[in-house]
């Protein structure tokens, strides 16, 4: 194919050249791009059109959303768009080709397209876009093309009409907008606390290390959007008149804080930062980047802003609250990225134009990182109301290899597991909450027939055991003693009264902890006792794993009926537990059996039964 092309450039060389300049290319090189290999794939696309005579855009942008399909490559021309996925180096060869040459796009890639009816374009059609209005669309490098989508026009419009800070805040509190970050709080209040405090310094602060799956969204958008979130935060500074912003970002996110660097300085060469924006006169605001060392307590503000001034990232008592006594001791306000992207969108459309979308307790769209045994993993913005049914199974495409719905995880590792009988449960604060999950910042975890739930359980428990900060000692204790019993249970030696003992430690650890990661963590357990109590009581009573996921609760046989005799089984155990002759029926000594699965693995026959 490769040669085949150069053959056909040869040819162009001879001819005049070949002019596409409506045509362009555009590359997904967002985080989750390039570990798929879009670079590659952008890399081979260059060469060709700097090896031919071929006029085409070549762009850079971030993530697309549909994480599942990487490495995404797109192609505007004059008959409309098309995405193409699972784009490597060959594939981009046959596109130039086929596509740019030809002009005959190549249905097997095209993922989305308005033109083919046979794509099924049901990721993206039942999404509304806010937050993640630019993503995909940008190349988030170029304030330019930020400033082409209406970008910046929100601080515009407020300097140009001069808009008063009252008013501003009206207008957000107005929207219903909520903070995204997992409490839920109304967002103009928070800042109507601040602007009521008249103190010489304030500060706004930008959310952008929660460490939940959710937090994969706040990434994202980072690095495929990063002037949306300066320009909340300006909008947001001038409500409440601070003097000095801060982007907490974790060090994991390279990419991000590269692309927000950049952003920064195009925004201060542009006059958004600086001394008296846009001409306002004495509105003084700057912005600068704290990389965090990943740690998930300082999801919590107050532990964020101690590790901002230097000390360990550890809650403080509250109050006083940020917005009275903050960083340095000053009024601040904290949001989170996904917050702070929909300000400007909210002060160009109106309050009522964010409001239409949502419910009435929870207002706007939810961005949502899809991952586990779901069809479609990646990233999808839905409106608030949507059913988690429809974003499961309709955005979502349902579960991988027909397997069947057990539950959902929401809200990151503090939040809780939902079952199958409550999936028609809308995407709403309060309805959610009323599961025993949270919202949190967007993780959605789908688990298909073979999930233990206890293991789901453990799984969490043990991240935030190891998160905690250890202040408060029913956190830094009673998780571990938590995590202890799981672990007991998975491993076949569960006892009488575990289930009662868990449930009693949740309730002290969410009742005692000074923080809500501590509050929280016990979501997981509580949730999946109370709607998987059956799974605990077969781990426990039958030493016995429904999922048959717990290895050492397994027990291994082989059929006679199925057994060739083969050996293969014998030779891989790592054991020696497997007795038998060659062409003879084998035997598995259960004294010596570890439950490590290889002999199932490795048997051609389908002769070794699991129970």
């Amino acid at each position: 194919m490769v040669i085949k092309l150069l053959k056909l450039l040869e040819i162009s060389n001879d001819k005049n050249q070949i002019n596409m300049e409506n045509t362009k290319i555009i590359v997904g090189l967002g985080s989750c791009g390039i570990a798929a290999g879009a670079k590659k794939v952008y890399d081979k696309i260059q060469s060709l059109q700097e090896s031919s005579n071929i006029e085409f855009e070549l762009h850079k942008t971030s993530c697309i959303g549909m994480c599942y399909r990487e490495p995404l490559v797109e192609v505007i021309d004059s008959t409309g768009s098309y995405m193409y996925g699972e784009i490597n180096e060959d594939k981009a060869s046959e596109i130039i080709e086929e596509h740019i040459l030809k002009n005959e796009p190549i249905k097997d890639y095209v993922v989305k397209a308005d033109t083919f009816s046979t794509v099924d374009n049901t990721f993206i059609d039942d999404q509304v876009k806010i937050t993640l209005r630019n993503c995909g669309y940008i190349d988030p490098e170029n304030i330019e093309e930020y400033e082409a989508r209406d970008g910046y026009r929100a601080i515009k419009k407020i300097a140009g009409h001069q808009v008063s800070r009252l008013d501003l805040i009206q207008t957000i509190i107005d929207s219903g907008l909520r903070g995204r970050g997992g409490g839920g709080f109304p967002t103009g209040l928070k800042w109507k606390f601040a602007n009521n405090n008249k103190a010489k310094d304030k500060y706004i602060i930008c959310n952008a290390d929660e460490g939940d799956p959710g937090a994969f969204m706040d990434r994202s958008v980072l690095e495929g959007d990063p002037h949306s979130v300066l320009e909340g935060m300006i909008i947001g500074a001038y409500a409440i008149e601070a003097t000095g912003g801060v982007i907490y970002c974790r060090a994991e996110y390279p990419l991000a804080i590269v692309r927000l660097q950049i952003a920064i300085e195009q925004a201060r060469k542009k006059g958004y930062l600086g001394k008296n924006i846009l001409g306002i006169h004495g509105f003084d605001f700057d912005i600068y980047i704290k990389e965090g060392a990943g740690a998930f307590v300082c999801g919590e503000e107050t532990a964020l802003i101690a590790s901002i001034e230097g000390e360990r990232g550890m809650p403080r008592k509250r109050p006083p609250f940020p917005a009275a006594s903050g960083l340095w001791k000053q009024p601040t306000n904290i949001n989170n990225v996904e917050t702070l992207a929909n300000i400007p969108w909210i002060v160009i459309n109106g309050a009522e134009g964010y409001a239409k979308y949502g419910t009435d307790r929870s207002k706007g769209t939810k961005v949502f990182a899809l991952a586990g045994k779901i069809a479609r993993s990646g990233l999808a913005e839905v409106p608030m109301g949507m059913s988690i049914r429809d974003v499961i199974f309709k955005v979502g495409g349902g579960i991988q290899n027909n397997k069947k719905f057990k539950a959902v995880q929401m809200g990151g590792p503090s939040g809780g597991c939902i079952p199958e009988h409550l999936l028609d449960t809308i995407v709403d604060y309060d309805s959610v909450n009323a599961t025993g999950a949270i919202m949190g910042s967007g993780g959605m975890v789908v688990m298909d027939e073979d999930t233990c739930m206890i293991d789901v359980a453990k799984f969490f428990l043990d991240f935030t055991e190891k998160e905690s900060c250890g202040k408060c000692t029913f956190c830094r204790i009673g998780t571990k003693r938590m995590l202890e019993i799981l672990i007991r249970i998975t491993d076949g030696e569960g006892k009488e009264g575990d289930i009662e003992k868990l449930e009693e430690l949740s309730y002290q650890i969410k009742d005692s902890s000074l923080c809500g990661l501590g509050q929280t963590a016990p979501n997981p357990v509580l949730t999946t006792i109370k709607y998987f109590r059956h799974e605990y009581e077969a781990h426990i009573h039958d030493k016995r794993c429904p999922a048959k996921a717990c290895t050492k609760l397994l027990t291994y046989e082989i059929i006679p009926d199925k057994c060739t005799g083969c050996t293969i089984c014998a030779v891989k155990c790592p054991t020696d537990a497997i007795d038998g002759a060659r062409k003879e029926v084998h035997y598995i000594r259960q004294e010596d059996c570890i439950q490590c699965g290889t002999c199932v693995a490795k048997c051609k026959f389908d002769a070794i039964k699991v129970f």
